[in-house]
């Protein structure tokens, strides 16, 4: 009977097991670990693509590819440019094997890939994607990814080229600096450097770049990009540009559509196509080139000593609006607009932060007060724990006499008492199942209901927190996770399972006590007596299988982290062919988790044994004396029985109840974390009834007055430093300046995501911190790099713009920011689900809907930090003209990296080193000559003429 309560445990075990072999069995039609291909002796790097036509597995009737045909001889440069969505990205993926085509073939100098050894075809082959993906490990690790057994100097002499040594040797451990989770520990420039390191340190024959430099800034993007160039020589590379200018030397440029080629050429036989009047690729460039407003500013520029500054070049061009293509790429990470979300285990985290929680005890009565409202549930839930706690006693006490009613020698009185003991066997059953049913329903109702409404609180109360706190360590996503769903879930237990318990078990206790005494004293004062042994086996057996359980799952984290991180990053490990590298890791991870597992297996079996032996020897002493008072008279073999397994039932059901306690202390940690929560005052109070609210419209002027700044989670690392900024309402102002220089650090203090700790930020000449927080977002709209969705439809995620918008509004924002089309192409519109943080659309689309999600708001004050960073050229035109009327009559400010797209912006502020260094028009700044900071980073992004 005691292995009973394991059989689930047992069902769930092997339910997994099967569903374990079914993935150890399955054999992956692309198989990495194959021997069996190819291996050509010498790769030239020659790609063909004959009708190649693919559709995604997930999205089979959307055919990606159509037909799609190109070659690229060996050695050569080949551009790859089109709108979101025309197959771009899948060309690079059917080439890295991570799928096979549904028709026609790939060819690697005449050979299919599908014939060629996969491993060595990987091998060939150096990717460097769009978004950086690292492991936590330490940065030459991650490095030595590309080309595992290199030596420290292959490592050092990749990272320079990548132009990473210089911030990694300024790091605290250098090269040994540990990453964190997905790379969480860098920024992205710093990330996406590491990256490119890891894909140069292999020396491949072909080079896949999908917007490479895309998080770089200007100083560093340049020094990459050259060393990509060099790079590139004599290697086949295939570059995924969104920004034209940057594949201008290439030796061949495709223009995709709808995962077709139609064009195809140099960018001056593209030029020429149609008599010269060009085509897709021609009207693409126009786009991106210059107005005539902007080519005579150039031009006078030009007529100036300036004119060694190469601002024609079309990497400087399309000028048309103060907000043109400056969103082209993306910043470095900013800890203003993200939260790392790391796929840690809440369940791991509670433990471990339960365990060390040092927040005061928590107050059962203040629960209780919580769950005031069901007090209904409370009375009707403890008449059901009570009625529970009677049966167990009574039927111990009835079949104690059942026993001894075997030994009767009339067989028509066994057959009486049997017929009423069965009888009142039933009525017990009966009242037992209403009793447990009143129990655990009006128990379970109050739990579900606390739950609910501890949640509700909680998040209501955590969106109201400064971002200062989040920044905390204690108060990372896998935290405030934990408190949601798993501390809130204790709280819940601690009503619904424990209190219910507590009310059965006293009952029962009392019962069995006072019943055993009646029955015979002398027999049950020793079986009370021995009474705390028979719980402590219980008890110490329960806890025993607990904590080996808990010690295994925390033993085994930093395992299952990384296999995690595999799982999420299988493409970056398959493309560096580092299957071998990752089980190694994981091995080792393994390692302790055995030792581990060896060692309790020891203490468990030694422990399980003690506690057998000690019931065992309790129930000998008390049958031995039992007999003795059997064989004097003083007591019938039918109370001994009765006493016996009313002491014992209640014994064991005593045990198994006690070996919750270590569930209500942490009930009881996990309430005291809870409300420390709850209890907590926020510094940015979004709803202080004392503060004014904006009741007219907002002009839109902003002054920053000698402020200084630094993150809480780096309080000794000053970002701002005296910086002031004035900003006219209904002017465009731009930030300019190498990543860490503050620049999206002044959009967080605008949108006072947090204050500053020295000087004052006002709007229309009012310090904000005296306006209602909710009423001055409201007028406030920021697009930022990384568009973040929601997990609901489209609709759902614009009308976050403005709740009460009709359904005419959010299709008029929508296609003011270029999203309606697409969104109309789709199965289910506008309803479309949008997956976890948009993981159902592409980055353009993506951005396309935050986008229309600020045009909805209809600010006062619009800030844009590279706005249309993920948008195609032709996306990016209509969205860049929807902007331009949107940023009419308001106060614009800008974050770019793309100095050459920024020049007719009202005014330029170049940041540095926390302060405002330089301030005026494109021209003006220019005219300051070599010794200008604006200067200087506009000839280190385009060079200097020739």
């Amino acid at each position: 009977m005691s292995a009973l309560p394991n059989l689930g445990s047992i069902l769930e075990a092997t339910a997994a097991t099967t569903r374990i072999f079914e993935m150890i069995d399955r054999v992956p039609t692309i198989n990495s670990y194959k021997e069996k291909g190819k291996v050509l002796t010498h790769a030239r790097g020659e790609i063909t693509f004959n009708e190649v036509e693919f559709s995604y597995p997930s999205r089979p009737d959307q055919m990606i590819l159509q037909g799609f045909n190109l070659k690229v001889q060996a050695g050569k440069t080949v551009g790859l440019v089109g709108g979101s969505g025309s197959g771009k990205s899948t060309i690079i993926s059917l080439l890295e094997r991570f799928y096979d085509p549904i028709y026609g073939e790939i060819l690697l100098d005449g050979y299919d890939i599908q014939t060629l050894q996969l491993k060595w075809l990987r091998s060939q082959m150096g990717l460097v994607n769009q978004e950086p993906i690292l492991f936590a490990t330490s940065i030459r690790e991650n490095i030595l990814f590309g080309k595992e057994g290199a030596s420290m100097e292959a490592v050092i002499s990749a990272a320079k080229v990548a132009n990473a040594h210089d911030f990694i040797v300024k790091l605290p451990d250098g090269y040994e600096t540990q990453v964190g989770q997905f790379g969480a520990q860098l920024s992205g420039g710093q990330k996406q450097r590491i990256a490119i390191a890891r894909a140069l340190i292999r020396e491949p024959k072909i080079l896949l770049l999908d917007e490479a430099t895309s998080a770089l800034d200007s100083q560093s993007e340049r020094i990459v990009q050259d060393a990509l160039d060099k790079a590139s020589r004599g290697r086949t590379t295939i570059t995924i540009a969104h920004r034209l200018s940057t594949i201008r030397k290439a030796d061949s440029i495709v223009v995709l559509q709808s995962g077709r080629m139609v064009e195809c050429g140099s960018h001056d036989e593209l030029l020429q196509l149609n008599n010269g009047l060009g085509g897709i690729y021609s009207k693409m460039l126009q786009l991106q080139q210059a107005t005539n407003q902007n080519e005579t500013t150039l031009q006078q520029i030009n007529k100036s000593p300036l004119a060694m500054v190469n601002l024609t070049n079309p990497n400087a061009s399309w000028q048309s609006s103060p907000i043109h293509h400056a969103f082209s790429s993306t910043q470095a990470f900013s800890p203003i607009y993200s939260i790392s979300v790391a796929g840690s285990s809440c369940d791991d985290y509670s433990s471990e932060n339960l365990e060390k929680s040092s927040h005061a005890s928590f107050s059962q009565w203040r629960l209780l007060k919580m769950n005031a409202p069901e007090w209904k549930h409370a009375f009707f839930g403890c008449l059901g724990a009570i009625g529970s706690g009677i049966c167990q006693p009574i039927y111990s006490f009835c079949l104690g006499i059942v026993d001894s009613v075997y030994f009767i020698k009339d067989d028509s009185v066994i057959k009486s008492e049997i017929r009423l003991y069965s009888s009142i066997f039933c009525c017990i059953a009966v009242v037992d199942f209403i009793s447990a049913l009143l129990q655990h329903y009006n128990f379970t109702i109050m739990g579900e209901k606390l739950l609910k409404r501890v949640r509700e609180n909680l998040l209501e109360k955590v969106l109201t927190f400064e971002m200062g706190w989040f920044d905390q360590e204690e108060n990372s996503s896998a935290a405030i996770c934990a408190r949601l769903a798993t501390e809130a879930n204790l709280v819940r237990s601690l009503v619904a399972e424990r209190m219910s318990l507590l009310v059965q078990i006293s009952v029962m206790a009392l019962l069995a006590f006072v019943l055993s005494l009646i029955v015979t004293w002398r027999v049950s004062i020793v079986m009370i007596a021995m009474q705390p042994l028979i719980i402590a086996c219980f008890y110490s057996k329960n806890i025993l299988m607990k904590s080996m359980a808990g010690k295994a799952r925390r033993a085994q984290r930093e395992g299952s982290q990384l296999a995690m991180e595999a799982t999420t990053n299988h493409r970056t490990i398959a493309a560096f062919s580092s299957e071998k590298k990752i089980l190694n890791l994981f091995r080792t991870a393994m390692e302790g988790p055995k030792k581990e597992s060896i060692k309790q297996s020891w203490i468990s079996g030694f422990i399980l044994s003690a506690s057998y032996f000690v019931t065992t020897a309790s129930v000998t002493l008390t049958f031995w004396y039992g007999g003795r008072l059997l064989n004097q008279g003083q007591v019938k073999s039918k109370h001994l029985l009765q006493v016996f397994f009313i002491l014992m039932g209640t014994g064991r059901q005593i045990a198994e109840t006690a070996s919750t306690t270590s569930g209500i202390a942490k009930s009881g940690r996990a309430i005291s974390s809870v409300f420390a929560i709850l209890d907590r005052k926020t510094q940015i109070e979004p709803e202080d009834p004392r503060h004014r609210k904006y009741k007219n419209t907002m002009k839109g002027h902003i002054k920053l007055r000698d402020v200084y700044f630094s993150y809480p989670a780096r309080p000794d690392q000053m970002i701002l430093k005296g910086l002031s900024l004035d900003i006219e309402a209904g002017k465009t102002v731009a930030l300019v300046g190498q990543s860490g220089s503050g620049k999206s650090t002044i959009i967080g203090l605008i949108e006072r995501f947090y204050d500053p700790m020295k000087g004052s930020i006002s709007i229309d000449n009012y310090d904000i911190r005296e306006f209602n927080l909710r009423s001055l977002r409201s007028h406030i709209a920021l697009v930022s790099q990384e568009p973040t969705l929601f997990a609901g439809t489209i609709s759902d995620n614009i009308v976050y713009g403005k709740k009460d918008a009709s359904e005419g509004e959010i299709r008029k924002a929508a296609r003011l920011s270029n999203a309606h089309e697409f969104i109309s192409s789709m199965k289910d519109g506008y309803d479309t689900y949008c997956g976890e943080r948009g993981v159902q659309l592409s980055g353009g689309q993506k951005q396309r809907i935050a986008i229309a999600r600020a045009v909805l708001k209809d600010p006062s004050i619009l800030l844009l930090d590279e706005a249309t960073s993920a948008l195609d050229s032709v996306s990016e035109k209509l969205v860049q003209e929807a902007l331009e009327k949107m940023i009419v009559g308001r106060t614009c400010v800008v974050i770019a990296h793309r100095l050459s797209t920024i020049q007719s912006v009202d005014s330029i502020a170049v940041i540095k080193n926390g302060k405002v260094v330089e301030r005026g028009s494109h021209k003006e700044l220019l005219s300051m000559g070599s010794n200008g900071a604006y200067y200087s980073l506009t000839r280190l992004q385009h060079g200097p003429s020739t």
